[in-house]
């Protein structure tokens, strides 16, 4: 199992192995080279812990527990999850700051107990064997390895997949597996059922109170900076990712603020001018004077496909994940450690579909609701579809989201493939299995939790649940540790959330401008014209390459048994889908390209251990 996944830890590898309870764990070297090696044990040898992440209040945390008698035999943060274990219990998770993914185990009070960081940065797979053996690891192909693991599709992840692009916590797309949520714990008695996860934080949302936009932009600064600057901690070389995006650019702008020498930053450059960031990257890597690494990659980068199936192991549609690939295999050859600005636009309303969401909810709310949905709903039906024209001439769409509520709303406008879009590939015998279930019950689950009914604050809630979790997160986790680059996210950290989770909405969002409080805060360390730029991403021309170097494979995919037999799509449905989109009536390319994903996936689990006596196609609800 450890070895399944060594690229996570290159630098060493051990095992504890005692009556029904086996751990192992795979070891990057960041802190305390020479002395973190892992499972690491108490005095006395009752507890050992498996630990995968980063304690950035760690040193703290040492002094305290050295104060209240604990004896540490390291110096590294793995060690103070054991010792906290024994002082505090369940409840010592609320004392971490950091991210990461744990199993501890117990022999005193024969308890296994696993846990998850507050935002979901780390991974961890909890499955059920056939035998009743209990399995977890930080991806999934951890798992695929003992052959007592059923295979069995779920027909509901396999819609949340098309929905989203992803399979949302806590599902995987195996029946048998499930993921353990951010901020939750899980405490496992030998020989009883595995209890319900407990949750032990939240995004709050609580109101701050009034702020000045003065006071407002100097506590942000102060926040970032002091996340930035414990994120530095490392005994390896550490650097950035550098797009010349806001989020990144500003993580930049606070390495150099702390740093006494320049901060290493990476960029890559795109042979098209239409995808290519590199100049936006190189006017702050010169404002902020880091030095600066850049690569050029062609634009036609497919040959990932297939290798993105193996990374992520469950079927996964963001096509950035390529880019993403290739910027931490340059950031490797550099540093260890890379600084990430991911999390920015959830936190801090930087999404321009945020924006777009409040004017339909301001819509909705000038109609009553007897009215709006059959009116609406009626005209999102028969009205033409007009992708040709002007957005403001595009009205079924805009019909189809009025007739909605405002969360069928949100996620019709977040979703990966309409509801229009999913009747037409689907079998009808996948829609039966459905039974009616639908993607959006993800979405309702986290909305009847919520702390909130703010508009804009329930959708960063949201978002905060599902994609940067699901999708953001994941595509960030698994294209850095192929590489053995640990990536850490200053925005994420939890008391920053906290905070900024809790400003009012003229701060995160204001005269059309997203992230407004960022940007204005920011404006005296950076170029504005990074600041007040077009947002442009990480993108691949999908399009092009389904009309052109990918077009055979495409019809090849959809023909293939994997898909044909899958028992989800209708393969007629699915020729005249691609068809429309090389003949350029409609652009099909996210649909396309989450369905050869979701062939590659199914190709893969074909040729990992196990599979060999089971369909893995085989899909069920649960």
């Amino acid at each position: 199992m450890t070895r399944s996944i060594a690229h996570r830890g290159p630098d060493g590898e051990g095992y504890h192995v005692e009556g029904g309870v086996a751990l192992g764990h795979r070891r990057l070297s960041i802190i305390d080279l020479e002395g973190g090696g892992q499972p690491i044990e108490n005095e006395d040898g009752s507890v050992v812990l498996v630990y995968n992440g980063e304690i950035y209040n760690y040193q703290s945390l040492m002094q305290e527990l050295i104060a209240a008698g604990h004896t540490f035999r390291t110096r590294c943060d793995t060690e103070v999850v054991v010792h906290a274990w024994e002082e505090w219990g369940t409840k010592s998770v609320e004392r971490f700051n950091g991210m990461f993914a744990f199993a501890l185990y117990d022999r005193n009070q024969d308890v296994l107990f696993l846990a998850r960081d507050r935002l979901g940065i780390k991974p961890l797979y909890i499955g059920e064997t056939t035998d009743g053996r209990l399995l977890f690891g930080s991806e999934l192909k951890a798992l695929f390895v003992d052959p007592a693991l059923p295979r069995d599709l779920d027909a509901f992840a396999v819609e949340d997949y098309f929905t989203y692009g992803y399979v949302p916590e806590p599902r995987t797309i195996l029946r048998a597996v499930g993921k353990l949520p951010p901020g939750h714990t899980v405490r496992i008695e030998r020989g009883r059922p595995v209890p319900k996860s407990h949750e032990y934080w939240d995004v709050p949302f609580a109101d701050v109170g009034p702020l000045s936009d003065e006071d407002a932009c100097e506590e942000l600064i102060a926040r970032l900076q002091a996340a930035v600057e414990q994120r530095m901690i490392a005994e390896v070389p550490l650097g950035a990712f550098l797009s010349g995006g806001v989020d990144s650019s500003a993580i930049v702008a606070m390495m150099s603020r702390v740093s006494r020498d320049p901060p290493k930053t990476c960029s890559i450059a795109f042979d098209e001018a239409e995808f290519d960031e590199a100049p936006h990257a190189a006017r702050v890597a010169a404002h902020c004077q880091t030095d600066h690494r850049v690569e050029r990659v062609s634009t036609n980068d497919f040959d990932l496909i297939d290798r993105l199936a193996t990374l992520y192991d469950e079927p996964y549609a963001d096509s950035s994940a390529i880019p993403t690939y290739r910027v931490c295999e340059l950031a490797r050859r550099g540093v260890t450690v890379a600084l990430s600005g991911d999390g920015g636009d959830e936190t801090l309303a930087g999404y321009r579909r945020y924006q777009r969401h409040l004017r339909e909810e301001s819509l909705r709310a000038k109609l009553p609701g007897g009215f709006r949905r059959p009116v609406f709903g009626l005209l999102g039906q028969v009205y033409p579809r007009m992708r040709w024209a002007p957005r403001l001439l595009r009205g079924r769409s805009t019909f189809q989201l009025l007739g909605r509520d405002a969360l069928a709303g949100y996620g019709a406008i977040s979703s990966l493939l309409n509801d229009d879009l999913k009747s037409r590939v689907y079998a009808p015998s996948f829609r039966r299995e459905l039974d009616g279930y639908h993607g959006l019950e993800v979405m309702r689950g986290h909305a009847e939790r919520a702390p909130t009914d703010d508009p804009l604050s329930l959708v960063q809630y949201l978002d905060l649940k599902t994609y940067l979790v699901g999708d953001i997160l994941t595509k960030v986790d698994r294209a850095s540790m192929a590489h053995g680059l640990e990536v850490r996210v200053p925005f994420l950290d939890h008391t920053l959330v906290e905070w900024t989770s809790g400003l009012r909405r003229e701060h995160k969002l204001r005269d059309g401008e997203g992230k407004w409080l960022l940007k204005k805060s920011l404006e005296p360390n950076l170029p504005r014209e990074n600041l007040y730029r077009r947002k442009q991403g990480f993108a691949v021309p999908l399009a092009d390459w389904f009309r052109g170097p990918l077009r055979d494979r495409v019809t090849s995919v959809l023909s293939s048994p994997s898909i044909t037999d899958s028992g989800v799509f209708d393969p007629e449905s699915l020729q005249r889908l691609v068809g429309e989109h090389v003949a350029r009536r409609q652009d099909h390319s996210a649909a396309i390209w989450s369905i050869l994903m979701f062939d590659a996936f199914l190709r893969n689990l074909h040729d990992v251990p196990g599979s060999a006596s089971r369909d893995p196609a085989q899909v069920g609800s649960s």
